[in-house]
């Protein structure tokens, strides 16, 4: 098939393409290249099926296809923080674009939502009927108001018109193919252990979170879009195995070998104190499940940042 990926130079995007490839598809990856940059692409370029596009979602697009894989958005929160406005046009006008596209050539498109949707959750582990808990006007709600705008629109697109949607609710995801100022748990742990630099650590780091490998993402993702049965979502993948931010840190800093301390700095605005996914539906309707430890993950994305780390210097 021919397949379109928004946000294709991002780190999931990227992974995605590559995974899509693989399969013997012919891909197609749209990106403004906003924040990240090209170098997500590079492992991408040697594949004669491969298409990089750039262009920004915000504004209409016309490309056949027969699926889209809609993932174009920043979503660390020092990139959305960036440009705020343009962070929300792109979660709703460029969801809007995707589904009309999809909608004028009749073929599903698979919207990749957030985990922040369910904002500082009330329920705990958190399941896809509860709506959340979202501060509408705090510093995060360009993302998680966008997304949850984008997640509205896929289903009016639905009901309105017989778009084929699949939407996806994706906890937080680490692998190979991070930007190096992505800014969040995973890859900033990494870095400083690996420079045997102060590991920083937002709060008291006994928050929450449950981290799951790309590859396991993946293949939930290319699960839910080919599935036969109707089921459109909402589906949350993610990991149920909850850790605290300090697990995390430990055990990075106990697979480098690192010296790194650990220092610690106030708790950003709006920041969820616990995440864990509810994923028995994704069990029920796909069939899927993570499959790679937590241990085996991380030594894989150590690998991956030690290895550009070297390179860099």
């Amino acid at each position: 098939m021919k397949i379109m990926v928004t946000g294709g130079a991002g780190f999931i995007g990227s992974n995605l393409c590559l995974g899509l490839l693989k399969e013997g598809h012919e891909v197609v990856s749209i990106d403004c290249h906003f924040p990240e940059g090209k170098e997500h692409q590079l492992h991408l370029k040697s594949w004669k099926t491969y298409r990089a596009v750039q262009h920004d979602v915000i504004e209409p697009l016309s490309i056949d296809a027969d699926q889209i894989y809609h993932l174009a958005c920043p979503a660390s929160p020092i990139h959305y923080q960036q440009d705020p406005i343009r962070t929300f046009r792109t979660a709703v006008w460029g969801t809007y674009n995707m589904l009309e596209l999809a909608r004028k050539q009749n073929i599903p498109i698979l919207q990749a939502s957030t985990s922040e949707v369910y904002g500082t959750a009330l329920e705990h582990p958190q399941n896809e009927n509860y709506w959340g808990n979202v501060n509408p006007v705090g510093l995060r709600s360009c993302y998680n108001e966008g997304k949850r705008g984008g997640e509205s629109l896929c289903m009016d697109f639905h009901r309105q018109h017989g778009v084929k949607i699949r939407l996806i609710r994706i906890f937080n995801t680490y692998g190979p193919y991070l930007d190096h100022g992505d800014g969040r748990v995973v890859p900033n742990f990494i870095i400083s252990a690996l420079l045997n630099e102060p590991i920083s650590i937002y709060g008291n780091g006994n928050q929450t979170r449950s981290f799951q490998y790309v590859d396991d993402l993946l293949e939930g993702m290319i699960r839910m879009m080919n599935n036969t049965s109707g089921f459109i979502g909402p589906v949350n993948l993610g990991n149920p195995l909850e850790l605290t931010i300090l697990d995390i840190a430990q055990k990075v800093i106990e697979l480098t070998g690192s010296s790194s301390q650990l220092v610690f700095y106030p708790m950003p605005s709006d920041d969820p104190y616990r995440r864990k996914p509810d994923i028995s539906l994704a069990k029920k309707m796909l069939d899927w499940e993570p499959r790679v430890s937590l241990e085996e993950g991380l030594l894989k994305t150590i690998e991956y940042f030690s290895r550009n780390l070297s390179l860099k210097t």
